[in-house]
């Protein structure tokens, strides 16, 4: 067995890593058990849209060759925007696809309508805004912009998130999404843009968790009556 000085430099460096693990540790377990408990599609807001939603078939639309613009197009998908046909050509113009005009953006009144068509008939609209930016910490990072920011009349703090540029249905947020949100930052422990697993900060400590548990079954073997009896009939 260990000598008795041995023993408790393992007893101190098992207790004081659990002291120093112990808040992350407990983040861990709680967010696990928020993840395994909740139903994915209800945070990302399903329960919140009009599932019944089908796209609008059109006709009379214009040809490619009647589009006029100073380029020339590589990719091209037909949207639906206040029941009124557009080409989204290159991820950059918005033309009306009954007459060729160019669409600088949609309005306010748009943005409702798409919205309309995408979300629960019973939400009501408490207002709208317009975000041009966003930080690493948004609900809405990493998606198009600049975008309108439709919020509900709703104990959930629901809003919507419509593209300026093209009038597509970007994402729904609400107060469970964020509490996932939030829980999944601490998960990965990327207090940046939530989703890098490979920190430096969770790599340090998941190293540390594993030596806390090492630590802790050495200091059982070292302390344990009955494997000192073992180790005494050994000898």
């Amino acid at each position: 067995m260990v000598k008795r000085t041995t023993a408790v430099k393992i007893r101190k460096a098992h207790r004081y890593l659990g002291i120093f693990l112990g808040i992350q540790f407990i983040m861990w377990t709680a967010s696990g058990l928020y993840f395994s408990w909740t139903d994915i599609d209800e945070i990302h807001g399903d329960h919140f849209r009009n599932m019944d939603y089908e796209p609008v078939a059109f006709d009379g639309l214009i040809g490619f060759s009647e589009v006029n613009l100073p380029v020339k197009i590589s990719s091209l998908n037909l949207k639906e925007i206040a029941g009124k046909p557009y080409y989204w050509i290159n991820n950059d113009y918005l033309v009306d696809a009954k007459n060729g005009n160019l669409k600088a953006g949609i309005t306010e009144e748009e943005a409702l309508a798409v919205a309309e068509r995408q979300m629960s008939p019973e939400l009501k609209v408490k207002g709208v805004e317009v975000i041009k930016e966003t930080d690493k910490h948004h609900e809405y990072r990493e998606k198009k912009l600049p975008a309108y920011v439709i919020s509900y009349d709703s104990p959930e703090n629901i809003k919507a998130y419509v593209s300026v540029a093209d009038g597509s249905f970007q994402t729904v947020r609400h107060r469970n999404w964020r509490w996932f949100d939030f829980l999944w930052m601490t998960h990965t422990m990327d207090y940046e843009s939530r989703d890098d697993f490979n920190t430096t900060v969770l790599r340090a400590f998941s190293l540390l968790g594993l030596i806390t548990v090492l630590s802790g079954f050495l200091l059982w073997f070292t302390s344990s009556p009955t494997m000192r009896k073992v180790v005494k009939r050994k000898r």
